[in-house]
């Protein structure tokens, strides 16, 4: 017997464990052994690498759906080229009936843009990567080239009837300038904020005297408004069938002209008439390619010369050629395609600082006179007399 009735106690433990009144354990209960602490931490560890791994994949396969899914941008690469002297699908770009044409030479290419995203496709986070590191293509947000909630049916109505209107003006700027006559018929389509016309005319209003002059084009129109030295113009217009006078007052253009500040539309009457086979092209760009291909057909001997132009602008009906998007896209295309010239709007020149691909001269040109000149230089072998872009 012992004293005091106690239990003795161990005087040495197990090698390696703790003995039961050891501090930090509780008295009485038996702490893990070596091996139980080692599996315990094993599997622990087992969990963690599971919990890693786990969480990794899910990492991975979150970030792969994020750069899959559509992205809010645009992206404008090169397109392919079309030569409005040449054949499309074994017909003819441009026909001529009803006036001698002659036979041209060499390539007077339009250029276009593919244009991937929003609302007519999509593109990926991780298409827009790839399109940031090449120098030929733009990333553009979506909201500054298309109004939210824009649809792909209107974008595509839209595209056709630029299209339309840029062939119809093409060939108003052709006869221009070859100087032959045909009938512009205007109508009202809208107003600017500095109009005072806005009581007087209505939308649709057909305008056909100006001061007892008939309106028979654009340019009759402005001649008279200029010659009115600021007082004010009566129109005679035709307004849902009837004939009507009004007197609109007129004020002061940035360049010494004067205005009405009305938005016209307009029809043509042609002594010609024009067919353009092209599928699945669409916008304003092509306009000013379209009237020199036109001039071409009209005129003898071939214009280019045999050389291989390319170029790009609107054009209005008085010859006037505009600025428009994608034109880094549009000369490396055309560069691509094998044209040595390109013919670039005024407007644009800018943008191709330090972005003119190698075996390619790129022209400004304002006017539709300027290009012509310009092509007839190039097919002479001359140089153009207009300043050179990049």
């Amino acid at each position: 017997m012992s004293e005091s009735g106690h239990q003795p106690k161990a005087a040495s433990a197990a090698p390696g464990s703790a003995t039961p009144d050891a501090p930090g354990e509780a008295p009485g209960t038996q702490p893990p052994t070596d091996l139980a602490v080692w599996n315990r931490r094993t599997r622990a560890s087992r969990r963690r690498r599971r919990i890693t791994t786990v969480s990794g994949a899910l990492a991975g396969l979150l970030t792969l759906t994020a750069v899959a899914l559509p992205s809010p941008y645009i992206i404008e690469s090169p397109g392919p080229t079309f030569n409005t002297i040449g054949e499309y699908d074994g017909e003819p770009v441009i026909t001529v009936n009803g006036a001698e044409t002659y036979p041209t030479e060499g390539h007077l290419d339009l250029t276009t843009v593919y244009v991937s995203g929003a609302p007519t496709g999509w593109t990926t986070f991780l298409d827009v990567v790839r399109s940031w590191a090449l120098p030929t293509e733009a990333v553009i947000p979506q909201e500054l080239v298309y109004p939210s909630g824009t649809t792909s049916d209107e974008v595509t109505a839209q595209n056709t009837e630029a299209m339309a209107t840029s062939q119809s003006w093409a060939v108003a700027a052709a006869l221009e300038n070859l100087g032959i006559d045909y009938r512009q018929t205007l109508f009202v389509a809208g107003f600017t904020a500095e109009s005072q016309a806005t009581s007087l005319l209505k939308p649709k209003d057909q305008l056909v005297t100006a001061d007892g002059m008939e309106v028979t084009g654009l340019e009759g129109l402005k001649g008279r408004l200029n010659a009115s030295g600021g007082e004010a113009v009566e129109l005679g217009i035709i307004r849902d069938g009837e004939e009507l006078a009004v007197d609109v007052p007129v004020y002061p253009g940035a360049e010494g002209e004067w205005l009405m500040g009305v938005y016209l539309d307009s029809d043509f009457e042609f002594p010609l008439d024009v067919t353009v086979t092209l599928e699945n092209v669409g916008g304003p760009s092509a306009g000013m390619m379209f009237a020199l291909g036109i001039i071409d057909e009209l005129t003898p001997g071939p214009m280019a010369g045999g050389r291989h132009l390319a170029g790009t602008g609107t054009i209005d009906p008085d010859g006037t050629v505009g600025e428009i998007g994608g034109i880094v896209q549009k000369v490396s295309g055309a560069a691509d395609g094998g044209a040595e010239v390109f013919l670039a709007p005024e407007g644009n020149c800018a943008e191709l600082t330090g972005r003119v691909p190698d075996g390619i001269t790129v022209y400004s040109v304002a006017t539709l006179g300027q290009a012509r000149s310009a092509v007839e230089a190039v097919g002479s072998g001359g140089t153009p007399q207009v300043p050179t872009c990049g």
